[in-house]
């Protein structure tokens, strides 16, 4: 079980011999005790990733000490590191529409202490949520939106997690397309979940989509937002399985249960620090 006094080391680079040794050998000259420690080098990207718990070092009460020798790590090895407390919850803007089992779900977790989160705020195009949100003491945003408009409310968007110091942007069901200006702005910082098991059934109304084709698997995806519409770097997926006789409601229905599970194991290993963008893709230490 983690310690709140523990912290965790992130960090990439390009892959090549000697990272884990160096790596390693902060912590040991630091005194630090390494709690846990997991790697993967990509042979494709020729790309480096590593997550590592560790414990606090006998009488210091922060990691400062640590910033000029991984400072020199990065300079050597071109690698982008962060070192976070474990006590340290990710503050979390939540986005949705009408539809609210995936943010029903995401508060309570956060407020039983299944998901490390601080949710500081939530924005709508609807209104329907804002008793909610006032149920779980958060700050809610009406912002509807149009084609016209839609320039505005994402900058009011962006004012809101500069205010707030946001990390992510998780879509609850938001069913309105970002521009490429605030993908670009919060590129590996908002997850989206998409109710279908990509690559198949994109856009609108899978369910739908899956009904007419008779399948007998429904999923849900938990992706990252980029510009290109349900294209995003796959974080998890999981499936349930239907048959003949099920309509579209009721694939709907089914489905429901799948994407709070998926959105809610994504946004807990980002939260994590268990996430880490590869190009088109992810890696996830379990």
């Amino acid at each position: 079980m983690p310690n709140d006094n523990d912290y965790i080391l992130t960090l990439s680079c390009p892959d090549k011999p000697g990272i884990v040794h160096a790596v390693t050998a902060v912590f040991a000259a630091h005194g630090h005790n390494v709690l846990d420690l997991q790697q993967f080098s990509d042979p494709a990207s020729r790309r480096f990733f590593m997550r590592v718990h560790f414990g606090p070092k006998a009488g210091a009460v922060t990691a400062e000490h640590l910033a000029r020798p991984f400072d020199e790590l990065a300079a050597a090895y071109e690698m982008a590191y962060d070192i976070r407390p474990v006590a340290q919850k990710m503050k979390v803007l939540i986005m949705v529409s009408k539809i609210g089992h995936c943010l029903n779900d995401l508060l309570f977790r956060m407020k039983t202490g299944q998901l490390k989160m601080e949710v500081p705020v939530i924005v709508s195009n609807h209104a329907d949520y804002e008793p909610l949100a006032a149920s779980y003491g958060i700050e809610f945003h009406h912002l509807p939106v149009t084609k016209d408009t839609k320039a505005q409310q994402e900058a009011r968007v962006l004012e809101l997690v500069r205010r707030h110091g946001i990390e992510l942007v998780v879509l609850a069901r938001y069913m309105q397309v970002l521009s490429p200006t605030l993908c670009e702005a919060m590129s590996g910082r908002i997850i989206n979940i998409h109710h279908s098991f990509l690559p198949s059934f994109k856009g609108a109304k899978p369910y739908h989509q899956a009904y007419e084709r008779g399948v007998k698997i429904i999923g849900a995806t938990a992706h990252f937002v980029t510009a290109d519409l349900d294209e995003g770097p796959i974080i998890e997926q999981r499936v349930a399985r239907v048959d003949h006789s099920m309509g579209p409601q009721e694939l709907v229905e089914e489905g429901s249960n799948v994407e709070s599970q998926v959105l809610a194991a994504a946004v807990r290993w980002y939260a994590d620090r268990r996430v880490f963008l590869n190009g088109s893709k992810t890696v996830v230490f379990g």
